[in-house]
């Protein structure tokens, strides 16, 4: 999820551009709702519904890389072979997943943005770009919306599954730093969610005593996975020619609060105290952070 990983066609018109950044928006949030409307109600176990995702998803990028024709042009062999992008893959999608069993679809997001923000941005630092004070305050104020949404007491969130999300954090930044050198964004997209398929698979097998499955849990994965995953992904590297790295950050700063309204209005979540007085904190870091930061970079 981020500018750096765009292909270099042309820039789409601006009404194409606005439809393909709130389809992928969209896509993202929905992601969030799908696992935890699949994972919260135990119709699926983590694993299993990892390994569909990756599955319908590596499924539905193989077929649209046909159709487009992409799936003959040269490189699909070595992109398969750059392991750290599915590593990264499979491991942003069983955290993720693991994750949800025990976190609403707001507080999830919100602690896996935050991560994902952290990332990117630290990236910068050990490649040498310094921080600017504004940078540091914003990450300053993003980490304390953090902390004050994971601390202690009445209401606390899960940790173990806090723990899960935040690495699932860190391996999407980390997929998303790796978009950078990928080559065409839909050919690499589709051989990183097959390469990441068979890691799924031996997770799965590997957790057969706590196999669960039912029709309705794998509609959901496949859906993520075919849809709000693949799909989404493409919807988004489509828009992003013509937006700056800073824009396109900026832009995902709505999936959080959308995910969290989605769970209230469709799953009946409600939005704790802690959420109420952390998302505020988090969006206006990362917002303040990667404002200053593309001043300096974009």
């Amino acid at each position: 999820m981020t500018a750096d990983s765009a292909s270099r066609s042309s820039p789409a018109s601006p009404t194409r551009v606005v439809s393909l950044t709130g389809a992928a928006l969209l896509a993202f949030a929905l992601n969030s709702l799908l696992c935890r409307a699949a994972l919260g109600n135990r119709l699926i176990d983590p694993q299993t519904f990892t390994l569909v995702r990756l599955g319908s998803g590596a499924a539905a990028l193989w077929l649209l890389s046909r159709i487009s024709g992409e799936a003959r042009t040269s490189g699909v062999g070595r992109t398969l072979f750059r392991f750290l992008s599915p590593i990264s893959l499979f491991v942003y999608a069983l955290g993720f997943s693991l994750a949800y069993t025990n976190l609403s679809a707001g507080t999830g997001a919100f602690v896996v943005f935050c991560c994902v923000q952290v990332t990117m941005i630290g990236s910068d630092l050990l490649r040498g770009f310094g921080l600017r004070g504004r940078e540091i305050a914003g990450l300053a104020l993003a980490l304390s919306g953090l902390a004050w949404l994971t601390r202690p007491g009445a209401e606390s969130p899960d940790l173990r599954a806090v723990g899960l999300m935040a690495l699932a954090g860190l391996a999407w930044g980390v997929y998303s730093l790796r978009g950078r050198t990928s080559g065409p964004p839909l050919l690499a997209t589709s051989a990183n969610f097959m390469a990441a398929t068979p890691l799924a698979l031996l997770a799965s097998l590997a957790s057969m005593p706590s196999f669960r499955v039912t029709s309705q849990g794998l509609a959901l994965a496949a859906i993520s996975g075919a849809i709000t995953s693949g799909l989404g992904y493409v919807a988004w590297y489509a828009a992003l020619p013509s937006l700056t790295a800073t824009r396109a950050s900026i832009l995902q700063l709505a999936v959080p609060p959308l995910a969290a309204a989605m769970g209230v209005f469709l799953l009946g979540e409600t939005l704790s105290p802690r959420l109420r007085v952390a998302a505020p904190l988090i969006l206006g870091g990362i917002a303040l952070a990667i404002s200053n930061r593309g001043r300096a970079r974009d």
